[in-house]
């Protein structure tokens, strides 16, 4: 039903959401299992084995949830599709009153206004993306986008996933300067990760990064105190 010539913007804006949301997730819950292991223990082996049995899980498990949120919107988006072309079939006179609405709130009046209005229910396709759009405030969800979606949504995740474990990697002789390190690492991506989403959505860059930094080292920092409570604890 829908060209293709308006997809790029909305595509955007799918792809910068999907990867965000899979990097953060996935940076968030490595730091938290690195900082929450490194308090109850400095076994390196150890903390690889469970954050890489982690990262498998929880890119495989948020590639899902990307799959499955998307197709559910495909699926709504296809039902208001057809319900609105029955009722343009059936109900003419008031669909036309509903473009009418749009019309006159977009400023068009006199014959001006009878000009487009004509115009647009003279072609059902235009009516229908109108309808959906400015109606129904849906923006269009292509046949492909849950595969998409699953897609970068897991890999973002990987690399999201990787970022603390970075210095673990490279050296992996001090346990807890690596600590250290994947701790900053984490914060400085993270709020490069608030900073670009504030570039694309112009919102503020210091709330934005901010706002991510906290909500990322507060994940952490909870991840850290059980590992402490727990590794003290007699078990």
């Amino acid at each position: 039903m829908h060209g293709h010539g308006g997809m790029e913007p909305h595509a955007h804006r799918s792809f910068l959401s999907d990867f965000i949301l899979g990097s953060q997730d996935g940076l968030v819950n490595i730091l938290g299992i690195i900082l929450g292991l490194s308090a109850a223990s400095t076994n390196l082996k150890l903390l690889l084995i469970a954050t890489l049995a982690a990262l498998a899980a929880e890119s495989i498990s948020m590639g899902a949830v990307g799959y499955t949120s998307t197709l559910a919107r495909l699926k709504m988006y296809r039902a208001e599709e057809r319900r609105e072309l029955r009722e343009m079939k059936e109900l003419p006179e008031v669909e036309r009153g509903e473009v009418r609405e749009i019309l006159v709130e977009w400023g068009f009046q006199g014959a001006v206004l009878e000009e487009m209005l004509d115009r647009f229910c003279a072609n059902p396709k235009a009516m229908l993306e109108l309808m959906m759009a400015f109606e129904l405030h849906l923006a269009p969800v292509f046949e492909d986008e849950p595969r998409k979606s699953a897609l970068t949504v897991g890999a973002a995740t990987v690399v999201g996933s990787f970022i603390p474990l970075l210095p673990f990697l490279i050296y992996p002789y001090n346990f807890t300067v690596d600590v250290i390190a994947s701790v900053v690492l984490s914060a400085g991506t993270l709020f490069f990760v608030g900073v670009y989403e504030a570039r694309t959505t112009a919102g503020s860059f210091w709330r934005s990064g901010l706002q991510m930094l906290l909500i990322g080292l507060a994940a952490g920092f909870a991840g850290f105190l059980i590992g402490h409570f727990l590794g003290a604890a007699p078990l």
